[in-house]
């Protein structure tokens, strides 16, 4: 079985046209989180002060002109991530907020996470019920370190306790997956996907009795994450004909390359990819990998490192270590940036599209070198249709859950819970009521 198949399998279009269920002139409220991994130099990181009256860090400076639209978040914890290794029990619970089970096998299980909470509220009403994007293949196998099997570090949105949903890296075919949602996808085209598919699947059954233990160990790992396509293609396949039209045209000349020419570049072609999928409400939902867990991306091409990133984030305090660490952890709030910079640009009446969306940046842990999961990194930008109240930094009571800032947006998102996880409500002083 050619690997081409695996990733022609993983392209397959997800169109399904929509029926507006807002009202003439309302804007709907979108969702994003971007994942950083390996934890942060904290002292950098902490801004000072508290509420409204705060200083942006060093390493949260590049907010600086965005200080008003943006909320910084200080000591949440994720409890269901004590314990167990340093990184994929914590990494892959980050909206789950659950205990993964320690695992070398494809018997996996970790919970929902809060973007697909949000995804099946909104999900009939868009083409794509939600987008989910990364820069870095999968890892399959076993970290032989710790014992879990690495496709754990490789997902933060699940669509069940056993199925983590598939990202697409290549920046082309998530503009076409865009592209043919807007335009339309006839069921002929979504019957030869849901085709495509079962051959893929065809092929992995007759392949893994000719392989080693080992190797199908692996096989069905893969195909563990293949399996949220199958509903997807369904969905497609059906055919539904009711009539949906984008907020704003998507062009075909308009796609980027489908190989990005280096690291900085992949990353802001898939910022754009979100951009311009909350622009023309192709989703209302969408998480972004910077890096799978454990991530060692050389970022020797920023000034003053010449290390990995997971290298760095083991500082053991040595003052060079901590200073690279702190120059990565600010690239990648540089990013963060542009992308809120990209959606506070897009106009949707008086409003902005960064005014109607919630975007959320964090990691799942604190400093890397401890793999600790207390006072988490976390800001969230954007209005959130009017109801996050920005510029300000909140001090929440120490490990206070971070299921509470999960119940808070999916409340202002218009899927509300009653509880996610181990919350214990929503989050003080966050959302307008």
């Amino acid at each position: 079985m050619k690997r081409r198949t695996f990733l022609r399998g993983t392209g397959v279009a997800l169109g399904l046209p929509w029926m507006e269920a807002l009202g003439a002139g309302q804007n709907p409220v979108r969702m994003a989180m971007l994942y950083m991994p390996n934890g942060v130099n904290v002292p950098m990181w902490t801004p000072k002060g508290e509420g409204r009256d705060f200083e942006l860090s060093p390493t949260l400076s590049p907010l600086g002109d965005l200080k008003q639209k943006v909320v910084v978040l200080s000591n949440l914890w994720n409890e269901a991530a004590r314990g167990g290794d340093g990184h994929y029990v914590k990494e892959s619970a980050i909206l789950t907020c659950r205990t993964i089970k320690k695992t070398p096998g494809a018997d996996i299980a970790n919970g929902v996470s809060m973007d697909q909470v949000a995804a099946r509220q909104a999900g009939q009403e868009t083409p794509l019920a939600s987008l989910e994007l990364g820069v870095t293949p999968v890892a399959i196998g076993v970290d032989a370190v710790v014992g879990y099997t690495r496709i754990y570090g490789s997902h933060i949105a699940w669509s069940s306790a056993t199925t983590p949903l598939a990202r697409e890296l290549n920046p082309r075919a998530v503009y076409e997956r865009l592209y043919r949602a807007a335009h339309g996808v006839g069921a002929d085209t979504a019957q030869m996907d849901k085709l495509l598919l079962d051959r893929v699947q065809e092929d992995a059954r007759k392949l893994r009795t000719r392989i080693s233990k080992e190797d199908r160990h692996r096989l069905d790992e893969y195909l563990s994450v293949m399996r949220s396509l199958e509903q997807r293609v369904e969905r497609s396949a059906a055919g539904d004909k009711r009539n949906w039209k984008p907020k704003s045209a998507i062009e075909a000349k308009g796609a980027p390359p489908e190989r990005p020419a280096d690291h900085a570049e992949h990353v802001k072609l898939m910022l754009d990819m979100i951009a311009v999928a909350f622009q023309t409400d192709t989703t209302r939902v969408a998480t972004f990998m910077f890096g799978n867990a454990v991530s060692n991306v050389s970022f020797r091409f920023l000034e003053g490192v010449n290390a990995g990133h997971h290298d760095v984030s083991h500082h053991g305090k040595d003052p060079d270590k901590l200073r690279q660490y702190q120059i990565i952890n600010q690239w990648h709030v540089a990013q963060y940036a542009y992308l809120l910079r990209r959606l506070e640009g897009m106009r949707e009446g008086d409003k902005t599209v960064l005014d109607n969306s919630m975007v959320l940046f964090g990691s799942a842990l604190q400093d890397g070198d401890r793999h600790w999961m207390h006072n988490l990194p976390m800001v969230l930008g954007g209005g959130g249709g009017g109801r996050v109240i920005g510029g300000q930094h909140i001090v929440s009571g120490e490990d206070t859950p971070l299921a509470n800032l999960y119940v808070s947006m999916l409340e202002a998102f218009g899927a509300p819970v009653e509880r996610f996880a181990d919350s214990t409500g929503p989050l003080k002083g966050l959302m307008r009521t």
